[in-house]
Order: structure tokens, then C-alpha cells, then sequence
């Protein structure tokens, strides 16, 4: 490709992006000031002509959280943008919102000799970002008419580190803590969406108080980076989509999850292809409230794979 295509071409995939970000971006809203930062959200409305109700129910508002190993990421990154638009497209308003990076400027060590201190810190990062999420949460359930949101009505969804913030928020929400008692009394989100996610904890193995909302978890069996089963060393512990299952499973919560075979991380950033489990779980599992259980390995050519971020490159 000579020089002056490919700069048509990139000017061309730019427009594109700010295209798809402007087309349904109704507004941008300051929920909360920190010490070191304010903290924003992104409404996206559906589409117009676009269908928001299935079966006569209303389709869910989705929270997204984004991914970047607590060190970096964007609300509205633009690689998100194609799966915004095809969310907006089938009728779902999208909103996306900021959190406290805790790890960044972080020196993590993977060592015997300092796991221990990798370990509290990556919970103490989650915990930040539940608690600026949770914060959101309640500027979104405050200001719901202005917004347009049900407020019994908000699936959580996230990638990578945003999957461990949703998946965690949801227990922090199952557990009544004190994190969670920002938000009213017998609030919960509908669902949770989770690529690539895992439970951090501190206290062992992930219990639940009270049963959690409907999850997806969409894992590659393969990823190293947040770990498809489990790391454990004393009473911390990384759990991943396959624990989270076989605990659901047993205790019988209503779950669907796809293990993609020989997939690594690639899955956290693979929303637009993995578009119909998605649609599948939402319809049935949310606004149908079926508890229809999915426990299923896949194999299929059509998802793309590419060498996604790792530990050693992220740290």
C-alpha cells in the first residue's frame, strides 16, 4: 500500500470511530470527585429504529466497566466502539464509566518472595474500582429518570480487570459489606456480563450470602493472564470463570458459561464476535428470567485469536 492510501485509510477508520462514538453519545456526566481525579461516565442511547423491548419487557441498560490491568484503559476506548454500536444497534443504552486505576505505579512482583504484596495489592485495586463503580451506580439510580434507566433494570458487563470489578461488585452486593451500603437497600444488578473475569479474594474461596443475579462468563481456556481456573496461595486467591461455574452450578444459580478452547485473553476483547451468547443471555436469562443453565466448551474458527496482553507485559 503506497503512503498516501494508507493515510487515506487510517483518516478513513478515524472518521469511522468518531463517527459510530458521536452517532449515539447523548451526553457525558461528572459522578463523582476523588482526591486524584473526577471520575465521568458516557450515556450511549440505542439506535433510532432500533427495538428496545423483547417479549414486551424492557431491554436492559448495560454498565460497562473497561479492561487494562488497573493501569491503564479508557472509558470509550475505540476499540470498544464497534461493540457500543452494535449494542446500540439491538436497542440497548450503553453507559461506560471511569475508575480508579490502583495499580498503576504499582511495583508488581510475581516472585515467591513478594506474591503476598502483588496479591494485596491487585485486591486493593479491585476494591477501588467496585467502589468508584458502586459510585456510578448511585449517580445512575439518582438521576434515573433524567437518564432514562430502569433502575431495576442495569446489567454490569466488563473486560479483563473491569470483569473482576463487575464480578466482584456482585458479591460485594450478594455479601451485604460495607463497600456495598453505598447503594439502597435491596438493590441489584439484573445480570453480569463477564470476559475474561475473575474473584479476587482475601478470605479464602468466593462465597455468596445471598444468591448473586445472572452471569455470563465468557473465558478462553487457555488465558494465563487472568486465569481461566485458580491461583491460590494461602488465603488469597485468584478465581477464575471456571470456578465461579462449577461453584454456581452446585449451589444452583442461574449461569451460562463458554469455555473458548485454546483461547488465551483475546476473549476479554472479543465482545462484537461473541455477540449471540450475549443476545441469548440477555433475553432469556435477564428479561425472560429463565434460569437457563449453559455449560458449554467451544470450538469455533469464526472467533478470532490474536496474542492479547499478558502479566510480563502488562507489569
Amino acid at each position: 500500500m503506497n503512503t498516501k492510501r494508507f493515510i487515506s485509510t487510517i483518516l478513513a477508520v478515524c472518521a469511522l470511530a468518531l463517527t459510530v462514538r458521536a452517532q449515539n453519545l447523548s451526553g457525558t456526566y461528572l459522578f463523582e470527585h476523588r482526591d486524584t481525579c473526577d471520575l465521568y461516565m458516557d450515556v450511549y442511547e440505542p439506535s433510532p429504529g432500533s427495538i428496545t423491548s423483547y417479549d414486551g419487557k424492557e431491554k436492559p441498560t448495560i454498565l460497562f466497566v473497561f479492561g487494562g490491568g488497573f493501569i491503564r484503559g479508557e472509558r470509550s476506548h475505540e476499540s470498544y466502539l464497534e461493540w457500543f454500536r452494535m449494542l446500540n444497534d439491538s436497542g440497548y443504552r450503553l453507559i461506560t464509566v471511569d475508575y480508579r486505576l490502583g495499580l498503576k505505579g504499582v511495583d508488581m512482583s510475581f516472585s515467591p518472595l513478594k506474591i503476598f504484596a502483588t496479591a494485596r495489592a491487585t485486591r486493593h485495586a479491585v476494591e477501588m474500582a467496585v467502589e468508584d463503580v458502586f459510585s456510578a451506580t448511585s449517580f445512575i439510580l439518582d438521576n434515573a429518570d433524567e437518564l432514562g434507566v430502569d433502575p431495576g433494570n442495569i446489567v454490569i458487563a466488563g473486560s479483563s480487570a473491569g470483569a473482576m470489578t463487575a464480578l466482584a461488585a456482585e458479591q460485594e452486593i450478594c455479601n451485604r459489606t460495607a463497600l456495598a451500603s453505598v447503594l439502597p437497600e435491596g438493590f441489584n444488578y439484573a445480570g453480569v456480563m463477564s470476559f475474561a473475569g475473575a474473584i479476587v479474594s482475601d478470605t479464602g474461596k468466593v462465597k455468596y450470602r445471598s444468591e448473586p443475579c445472572p452471569m455470563l462468563l465468557l473465558h478462553g481456556t487457555a488465558d494465563k493472564t487472568v486465569n481461566y481456573k485458580k491461583i491460590h496461595f494461602g488465603k488469597y486467591g485468584i478465581f477464575g470463570s471456571s470456578v465461579l461455574a462449577s461453584l454456581a452450578k452446585k449451589k444452583g444459580y442461574s449461569y451460562n458459561i463458554y469455555r473458548y478452547r485454546d483461547h488465551g485473553h483475546d476473549i476479554a476483547d472479543n465482545m462484537q464476535h461473541l455477540w449471540r451468547e450475549q443476545q441469548w443471555f440477555l433475553e432469556r436469562n435477564v428479561m425472560e428470567g429463565q434460569r437457563r443453565i449453559v455449560d458449554a466448551f467451544v470450538d469455533d474458527p469464526t472467533v478470532p485469536a490474536w496474542d492479547a496482553a499478558t502479566l510480563d507485559s502488562l507489569y
